[in-house]
């Protein structure tokens, strides 16, 4: 007789806070309370989405487990296209585990199709999809909410047989598995008896699950909260959704052994077979750039070269040993890095907007390189300002190039629409963000939820400090009206216990506002895609730290307002005065515009409107553009400090000095 160990169980079937408003597991937590007892595997399955696939598989791997790629997935009871009332809003839970890469791919195409082709309330997929891409995947029959178990549930033996043999079929012999769970609710210990006969009768292995969906039990009420949140409900809305025990958390081996009273040990033992069956690799090395076709004869890194030889003329005139120095050196480090087709991806479509007269422009670290410059992605010359090449880009620290782009929010899409049929519809998407719960909306929702008023919710919110990013854990700190309403009432004190529990987890999905992915191979191969926000581009499930992870490069393409209105003001001045104005050789000695900004009426000026600035530019009364760059840079936490020394040593009231004089040069603006 095998004696079994008691850590000798996976969890397969398991929810994070990517299942939103459903699941309140950590990632980084789960995965290492899993390893702290000593189980070697665990499983993610998210409802209908792979959001957290990526995070989850580093996690795993740091802790020292073995990662298990899936999802739930939601099978329409007719076909996917079918979305017609109430029959068509129902659908079916199915677990689904990639085995190997194949496997993982087919996942991909599964809940990308769910989200393109299958949405109608949730994102569905049907058999006949799941059955084109059932290869390398294993499916086990989930919960209440599966087909099987909701058939029994209604007295249909025989359609529960059918529907576990069909899965069978589909996936097959050895790729599926009747789920046994025991979470202390009536139905499903009503009907636990009926599951193992049908899956003993038809031959189907069994496998014991927790459909986990908090890492402890004492995340319960959280977890609660979290569901009245998710369902716009509180705790005393009748008949709302609410999970019935204090069950639905990731329970140790010994814990699941006991469950079922070490009957159903081939059940247990089944879950190790799985964790041994499923073998997906998402390591990478390397960048995915798109191809950019270059002329034949030519690499890209010779391309760039020549493209840039081309633009030192135009942008310098007399091209000095200065000039051809720096473009040597930055060539040279830009090759070294693979980063050369990057450049020419930029460069060719800030071309095309600028022969479209798309107004554009390009902030941040990317005016520091004279390939940039040279290209003509950047009007600013980066040897007259003395801007340094490596705080855009650094051979000692290898991160990916990001030059941020600009364009007149009016004409942004115009642009994605270029680089879409460029590269091909299938390789382009923006990339997902994720809305978290801050610690002002935790408390405002959780609040809502307890079933406080808005205003006792909203006074407690307006007791935290306006602080950037603060925790409540620091809140509760420094904020003694907080302590106060904490100490002088109960329910207070449990709102900041929960919202604590609640703080930072994911909330929504929404599209970020600049970035968008273009690869080399379909993105259908690499990740999943729903739809964006606006429900008509496409947008990647992955956010942008995972999709670099992955070897894509992100571009930023930030539609402007500002740009938008420069642009009408070029337009009516052609139109009124029949003059061209061109706004990246504008004067920047013009004496009236310097004495315009020192007045510090300067609403409706990028980075200098908010009220802090204005009062500064105004003491400090710029007369170049070397003090409006200072000014931005010192405009932040932390540097903020020195403003009013900056401002005396500009108008001569305080000495200049310096810690070294080694430091003058690069100092002195």
């Amino acid at each position: 007789m095998t004696t079994i160990a008691p850590n000798d169980f996976t969890h397969l079937h398991v929810h994070s806070e990517f299942s939103l408003l459903d699941g309140l597991s950590r990632i980084p937590e789960m995965t290492q309370r899993v390893a702290d007892q000593g189980m070697p595997a665990l499983a993610i399955t998210d409802h209908g989405s792979m959001y957290g696939v990526i995070p989850f598989h580093a996690a795993a791997k740091k802790a020292g487990i073995k990662p298990i790629i899936g999802v739930e997935a939601y099978v329409a009871p007719r076909g996917m296209t079918d979305k017609e009332g109430k029959q068509d809003a129902d659908y079916h839970h199915l677990i689904l585990l990639a085995k190997d890469d194949v496997g993982y791919r087919n996942l991909l195409a599964l809940t990308t199709a769910a989200h393109l082709d299958g949405y109608y309330y949730k994102p569905r997929i049907d058999k006949a999809l799941l059955a084109k891409h059932a290869a390398g995947l294993i499916g086990t029959s989930a919960c209440l909410g599966g087909e099987v178990l909701k058939k029994l549930a209604q007295g249909d033996e025989r359609g529960a047989a059918q529907a576990a043999d069909e899965y069978r079929s589909i996936l097959g012999d050895g790729n599926f598995f009747i789920e046994v769970q025991e979470h202390g609710v009536g139905d499903q210990r009503r009907l636990h008896p009926q599951l193992v006969e049908l899956a003993r009768r038809n031959n189907i292995p069994l496998l014991a699950t927790n459909d986990t969906h908090y890492t402890r039990p004492d995340q319960y009420e959280a977890h609660d909260l979290l569901l009245c949140i998710g369902t716009g409900s509180n705790v005393d809305t009748p008949g709302r959704m609410r999970f019935e025990a204090n069950e639905f958390y990731l329970k140790s081996p010994a814990e699941m052994r006991r469950l079922f009273n070490g009957e159903l040990d081939e059940a247990m033992d089944n879950t190790l077979r799985v964790a041994e069956m499923c073998n997906v690799n998402l390591e990478h090395s390397g960048l995915r750039l798109p191809h950019f076709p270059v002329p034949d004869g030519e690499t890209a890194a010779s391309w760039l070269r020549i493209e840039c030889e081309r633009g030192l003329p135009d942008r310098y005139g007399t091209v000095t040993d200065a000039v051809r120095n720096r473009l040597d050196y930055e060539l040279g480090i830009i090759d070294r890095m693979g980063y050369s087709a990057y450049f020419l991806i930029v460069a060719d479509f800030i071309r095309f907007a600028r022969e479209r007269g798309i107004m554009t422009t390009c902030r941040g670290s990317a005016p520091g390189s004279i390939v940039t410059y040279t290209l003509g992605i950047t009007p600013v010359d980066p040897l007259a300002y003395g801007l340094p090449f490596e705080r855009f880009l650094n051979p000692d620290r290898v991160t990916m190039p990001d030059i941020d782009i600009d364009f007149q929010d009016s004409r942004r899409d115009e642009v994605i629409e270029y680089v879409t049929r460029k590269y091909g519809d299938d390789r382009v998407a923006q990339i997902i963000t994720f809305g978290t719960l801050g610690a002002k909306a935790a408390i405002r929702d959780v609040g809502r939820a307890m079933g406080l008023t808005y205003a006792e919710a909203d006074r407690v919110a307006k007791a935290v400090p306006n602080e950037l990013n603060i925790s409540l854990d620091r809140a509760v700190e420094i904020s003694p009206p907080l302590r106060e309403l904490m100490a002088g009432d109960d329910r207070v004190e449990k709102l900041i216990g929960i919202a604590k529990n609640l703080e930072g987890v994911a909330r929504h999905a929404s599209t970020h506002a600049a970035g968008i992915v273009i690869s080399r191979e379909p993105l259908t191969e690499i990740m999943p895609l729903q739809r964006a926000t606006d429900g008509k581009t496409t947008m990647t499930q992955f956010e942008m730290h995972a999709c670099e992870s992955l070897g894509l490069l992100k571009f930023d393409f930030l539609g402007l307002i500002n740009l938008t209105i420069l642009a009408d003001a070029v337009e009516l001045i052609r139109t009124h005065r029949s003059e061209e104005i061109d706004v990246d050789n504008l004067p920047l000695d013009d004496v009236k515009t310097f004495e315009l900004l020192s007045t510090g009426e300067t609403t409706g000026v990028f980075q200098l409107e908010g009220s802090g600035m204005r009062r500064y530019v105004k003491e400090l009364k710029p007369t170049e553009v070397r003090d409006l760059a200072a000014m931005v840079a010192l405009f932040r936490p932390g540097p903020m400090a020195n403003i009013p020394a900056y401002i005396r040593r500009k108008h001569g009231e305080e000495p200049v000095t310096y810690l070294h004089p080694s430091l003058e040069p690069a100092l002195k603006d």
